[in-house]
């Protein structure tokens, strides 16, 4: 069983929006941009995991392109949200990756997440949308 948490305020926010107002989901360029200025470095422009200062960590980034692929062909939603927006309880995630959580709360919409709309971080719902477009 997975475990996420947010904050009341974001959750009771995100009900508040999703009741008074029709909320626009990101599209997967809004995701391409926030690529381009935080991960390009590590998983390369093509997102193969090829970046400038991959061969230079001990942790090799992964192919991206593949996710889809390593998942039965479908995108693990829950999966990439944990690892990205980092889980501070689970500290066996050694990793080299930062977490992009925290200062995220404040911009919910809802993402369908294993069957649920689980409120989650615009940036993420957009990254999402661009990773999912990307799939080979």
């Amino acid at each position: 069983m997975r475990a996420y948490s947010f904050s009341l305020t974001g959750v009771l926010g995100l009900a508040a929006l999703v009741g008074c107002t029709e909320v626009s989901m990101p599209e997967p360029d809004e995701g391409a941009l926030f690529f381009a200025e935080n991960c390009v470095a590590c998983h390369g422009p093509t997102g193969r995991g090829n970046g400038p200062i991959a061969k230079d960590l001990s942790n090799k980034p992964v192919d991206l392109t593949l996710l889809s692929k390593g998942n039965g062909g479908t995108f693990p939603t829950a999966k990439a949200l944990a690892y990205i927006y980092g889980n501070p309880e689970r500290a066996d995630l050694s990793r080299s990756m930062p977490e992009f959580g925290g200062a995220m709360e404040d911009d919910l919409v809802p993402l369908e997440v294993d069957g649920v709309m689980t409120p989650t971080p615009r940036v993420l719902a957009a990254l999402f949308a661009y990773l999912e477009s990307i799939q080979r």
